[in-house]
């Protein structure tokens, strides 16, 4: 057969079928799948192509009688034309899920070439020029291939399909790039639901083609201090943290500080953790001693006992403006630096 693509071969080689009522051969059904995939690589669409052989068919059967045998051979025909453009349509979809997913890993490295991150961007429809946020879910084992994440990745991008987000596993953690703007908090509150009630951290919107690496940096940063916390609450931004780095920033005034301020509740019956779980709970309550009570299980006279208790140990008054704070700080410095479950405060 000269090829599928002469429509005088096609016409010749149905018309051979009719009048010996033959099969097709097995080198004839493999040139139709090679032309089928041939004709997907070119972008051809499935239905033109199997139209436009029809047509032939119609013209060349015209007036004439069409047994069981020649429909037999006709579908055969179809169907390896099919059968080759479905194959090289699912070879392009596999050349371009790694591509994009080459392009997503370069997105979050730092040590990727921003000229060529710019170039492929275009190439999947990315504009880097504006400002990007990624999200980034507690946990690890996530894999692009699992069936969960296949099927949360249809459900966000059926949703923001056009908003261009990318979605994509780091280090076990599933992350989501989302372009900033006016669909930036829809797109963020349903990649946090979907995960399943999973903690997710924000960073904070940065542009050009490092801002989204920027931005995961931030969140990752954020989300480990978050764990590391314990803060509550399954969507936090990084944007609400940025005072966890600058404590962090100076490690030895910080450990100074907690052992100045926070030391003395060693000396306490029981260790100075029921103290600072109260220190805590009193804060997180926005100083309301009902609800901090309740949050600790105990009577409001218990956790008045606590807290005269601490006031005698440090010499520094929760309900004091200024004491206040400085207990807050010592208090969240000891958390950052896993005090006091260490003999000396030490970033874990």
């Amino acid at each position: 057969m000269a090829g599928p693509s002469d429509d005088g071969a096609w016409a010749r080689l149905l018309e051979d079928v009719a009048r010996s009522g033959r099969r097709l051969r097995r080198e004839e059904l493999e040139a139709l799948r090679e032309y089928g995939d041939r004709a997907a690589e070119a972008g051809r669409p499935l239905a033109e192509l199997v139209d436009e052989r029809l047509a032939v068919t119609g013209r060349v059967w015209e007036g004439q009688p069409v047994d069981a045998a020649s429909m037999a051979a006709l579908r055969a025909a179809v169907s390896a034309l099919a059968a080759g453009h479905g194959r090289a349509y699912r070879e392009r979809l596999r050349q371009e899920e790694a591509g994009r997913r080459e392009f997503v890993a370069d997105l979050l490295s730092s040590r990727s070439d921003l000229g060529r991150l710019a170039e492929h961007a275009e190439r999947f429809g990315i504009n880097l020029a504006c400002a990007h946020v990624v999200a980034i879910a507690e946990g690890d084992g996530y894999d692009l291939e699992d069936p969960l994440v296949r099927a949360l990745e249809r459900r966000l991008l059926g949703r923001f399909g056009e908003q261009e987000i990318l979605l994509a596993v780091k280090h076990g953690r599933l992350v989501c790039i989302v372009p900033s703007g006016p669909g930036e908090h829809a797109a963020v509150k349903a990649f946090a639901e979907l995960t399943q009630g999973r903690r997710v951290v924000v960073g904070r919107p940065h542009s050009g083609p490092g801002g989204v690496v920027h931005s995961y940096e931030e969140a990752r940063t954020a989300l480990e201090q978050a764990a590391q916390l314990g803060l509550p609450g399954p969507l936090l931004h990084a944007a609400d943290l940025l005072v966890l780095p600058v404590l962090l920033r100076d490690r030895e005034a910080l450990e100074e500080l907690v052992r100045a301020v926070l030391g003395p509740l060693r000396t306490a019956r029981g260790g100075a953790r029921p103290l600072l779980d109260t220190l805590t709970a009193y804060a997180d309550s926005r100083y309301v001693a009902a609800e901090a009570a309740r949050q600790l299980g105990l009577s409001v006279r218990a956790l008045a006992y606590r807290l005269a208790h601490v006031v005698r140990l440090t010499g520094l008054d929760p309900d004091d403006a200024l004491q206040r704070y400085t207990l807050e700080t010592a208090v969240f410095g000891a958390r950052l630096l896993g005090w006091p479950d260490q003999e000396e405060p030490a970033v874990r």
